[in-house]
Order: C-alpha cells, then structure tokens, then sequence
C-alpha cells in the first residue's frame, strides 16, 4: 500500500471479535461481502446497480444468495449509494490518519457496515460484528480488522451526535452532478437535490378506475393518472390487481409521453426501445395497434410477460432503433430514448457515480441519431413524441433544438397546460413537458416528487 501508514479510528482500542469457526458460516456474512463486492463494481468499474441486481442476470454473489439475503443487499446499497459522501465523511472523521490509497476493499466494507449503522434499522452489534469478520477473513483487511472494529463501534455510539452535524456540511453528490443539477435548475437546485436522498414512493398505472384502486391500495391519485401508494412491506407483486394485470408499476413522469398523442384509437403506432414495455402497455390499452421494438432479446422476453400479464397484444420486433425499416411508415411514433438517466436518481443512486459529463455529451449524440430515423418513420400528419428521463438539458431541450433547426419541416405541437392540472409547471414555455423530482410536493416526503423527465410532440409543418 505504498508504504502509507496504516489507519487508526480515533477511539480507544477495544476487543476484537471473536473468531469463531470458519467464517464463511457466520449468518449473514455472505450478504454482507456480496454488498461489498456489488458497490466495489459499482464505484471501481461503474457497473450498472440494476444490470448487477437482476435476478436473471445479475452478479452471482446476488443471485446465488436467497430471497431474504438478496432483499438486504439490495436495501443496503441502496442506503449505501444514496448517503455514500455522507459515510465517507463520518468514516474519515474518525480516524487520525486517511484510509490507504490502496484500501479500495477496506473502504468498501467500512461502507456497508455504515449504511447499516446509520440508515437501516440493523442492531449496530450484528452490523459491527460482520465487519470485523468480514475484514479478518480477507487477506487484503486482515491487518485492519481491529480498526474496523474499533471505528464501527464509535461510529455505533456516536450517530445521534454526528450524523446531523456531518451530513449538513457534506453535499450529497459529486460535484459534477450537482454543478449540473444547478446550472439547469437554479431555482429549484436545492429542492430536487434534497428530495433525491428519499427513497421514491411507487406509482402504478392502472387499466381503469383509478379512484377505486387508489382507496383498495391505500394511496392517491395523481394529476397524471396515477395511482401512487407508498412502500408495501412485502413485494409488489403481491398486492391486490397485480397477478390479474389491472395495473403494473409504473412512474408518473414515465407514463406522460404515451398520453401525449393526439389520438391513438385505431391507429399504428410504433414504440422504439420498448422494453420493460409500460409505454408500449399504455398505448395498445388506449386501442392504438402497437409495435413494439427493442434491440435486447432478453428485455423484449421481458415486454411479452408483462403484456402477457395484463392481457395486451402487441407486435414485437427485436431491432435496433436506427435499423428498424417501415416503408409504409406510422401514423405515430414514440421515442422513449437511451439516455444518462439522471432523472431517475431516487430509485437509482448509483447513476451519479456511473455516469460522467462525457456520458451525457455522447448520449445526446446518440438520441439526435435516433430522433432523426425516428422522424422517418412518419407518416405524413402523424406525430412523433420523443421523450427521455434525464434531467439536463443537452439531452433533452438542446438536443431537440438542434434537430429543428436541421430539419426546418418540422414544429413543436405544444402541450396544453390546461390538460394536466397539477403539473402546469412542468409544461415550458415552447409546449415541452419537463418534470423534475421536486415537483408533486406532499406533506410526507415518501410521497412527494417524480422522477424527471423530458417529452414533446412534433409533427410536420
């Protein structure tokens, strides 16, 4: 470790944990080093946090644990890489001397023991316990075990004290993320960056009778349509309407640009990058005949059992965006487009350390590519919504801009603010929808926001 000095905690030194027999038998400490190894792929090699959790594909050290163990990994990174400058500054604050460079597996199970310590509702002991374990059965953390142990269990007593003072005095995302957030926003900077350490509520799009479903689920309707209910404590899947498809979950922001359309009874209607398919649902139930075509065999797999699941036929067609070929054109074509996803920070914290500025500019490229086959695609009179859940601007108003500006035969149709009451806000000044998380405000933060978004209709001159 580049001969730096190994780190004390700034504590008197107390017993290490026992050992015990063989490690790896100790409950929970699979769970505990799966953590560790997931957000070391997530900071080191910005492995996506979704692709890593999916039960199909994902890492193996989640997928070959059980139900129970994958539920608490989950939770803990989620709290891990919601809070993570916050947990860095409370670790760095109790040791007299930085964490080696070279300690990256060190930091990692410091991390996740924290994330229990601090935000999740794990006896400190247990969390404490299966760290010193955990860095006493890898060689690389052997020699730091008593400073895990003595650091965690101070960070233990002192919490109420310092997790206040610290995280007032800590930002909460990297720089680049918020420089970004507040150039775009600046008036609304502080209200979506706050917003975005909760984690989001659910909202689910349902087939009809929103009102009924909302007082049979226990939540509320919202200006979209949606029905928004807050955490159950077992999955999803589970609730009342789910196994019959009367409903599927679904943002409120996600499900504005398939209700743009100006009509869709009867009409071809084409959905680019379909999957997991809560757009392509939305328009085969307004009646529009609906392809829908996705570049992933595995995602489009994916969209056949969720529309199998709510009774929806559907056209699917395994096609990149850009290559899909229509001679006849559609009377509408929706472009939900692959972009950095900013937007969606609630529910994935791991996106403002997995993407970077470059990713942003690049992304933008890839959406004009599409939007400008996209705009081939349709038929003379029809419309074209484009839409992506990304909060800045380069991918979304600019980038749109651009394109009008390229291809003069075509113009906004604006968005009537009158339509959506409660989200007149979120419609700009050229007819745009572009939400934000702090929009939607509610008394319990658990309910409040949305992710953001940005849609618009255009149409030939």
């Amino acid at each position: 470790m580049s001969g730096a000095r190994p780190a004390r905690a700034r504590s008197k030194p107390e017993n290490q944990a026992n050992r015990r027999g063989p490690t790896d038998a100790k409950p929970g400490l699979a769970a505990r080093q799966a953590a560790a190894r997931l957000l070391s792929a997530v900071m080191e090699s910005r492995a996506s946090l979704d692709g890593l959790l999916d039960p199909a594909g994902g890492n193996p050290a989640f997928t070959n644990l059980g139900d129970q163990d994958r539920l608490l990994v989950r939770a803990i990174l989620l709290s891990a890489l919601r809070h993570l400058r916050v947990i860095d500054a409370f670790i760095d604050r109790l040791v007299d001397n930085p964490l080696p460079d070279g300690a990256r597996a060190l930091r990692q199970v410091l991390r996740i023991a924290a994330a229990q310590i601090l935000y999740l509702d794990v006896p400190d002991r247990a969390a404490v316990d299966l760290a010193v374990t955990q860095a006493d059965s890898d060689p690389r953390n052997r020699r730091f075990a008593g400073l895990v142990n003595a650091l965690l269990r101070r960070m233990a007593r002192e919490k109420d004290e310092l997790l206040p003072v610290i995280s007032a005095e800590t930002p909460d995302f990297p720089d680049w993320f918020e420089d970004r957030l507040r150039n775009a926003y600046p008036a609304d900077a502080d209200s979506i960056l706050k917003i975005l350490s909760e984690p989001p509520a659910i909202d689910l799009t349902v087939k009809s009778d929103a009102e009924g479903w909302a007082e049979r689920l226990g939540g509320l309707v919202l200006p979209t349509g949606s029905v928004r209910i807050g955490r159950p404590e077992g999955p999803v899947s589970g609730l009342a309407g789910f196994a019959d498809g009367q409903w599927w979950v679904q943002d409120a922001a996600a499900s504005i640009p398939a209700q743009l359309f100006s009509k869709l009874v009867g009409l071809e209607i084409v959905d680019l990058c379909a999957a997991p398919g809560g757009k392509t649902a939305q328009l085969a139930l307004a009646g529009a005949r609906v392809t829908a075509c996705d570049q992933s065999a595995n995602r489009l797999e994916r969209l056949r059992g969720n529309l199998e699941r709510l009774g929806l036929d559907v056209e699917t067609r395994l096609s990149r965006a850009q290559d899909l070929v229509a001679p006849e054109g559609f009377d509408g074509v929706l472009l939900d487009a692959p972009c950095s996803s900013t937007g969606t920070v609630r529910r994935h914290p791991d996106i403002p350390y997995t993407k970077t500025p470059d990713d942003i500019m690049r992304l933008a490229q890839v959406q004009r590519d599409l939007l400008d086959h996209a705009a081939s695609l349709v038929r003379p009179g029809g419309e074209l919504v484009f839409s992506n859940c990304s909060l800045d601007p380069q991918e979304g108003e600019d980038m749109v801009a651009g394109f009008l500006a390229d291809h003069p035969s075509w113009k906004i149709k604006p968005v009537e603010p009158a339509r959506w009451a409660g989200l007149e806000t979120a419609i700009t000044a050229l007819g745009e929808v572009r939400t934000h998380p702090a929009m939607l405000g509610h008394e319990d933060a658990r309910l409040a926001g949305l992710d953001g978004f940005y849609a618009v209709v255009l149409t030939h001159r």
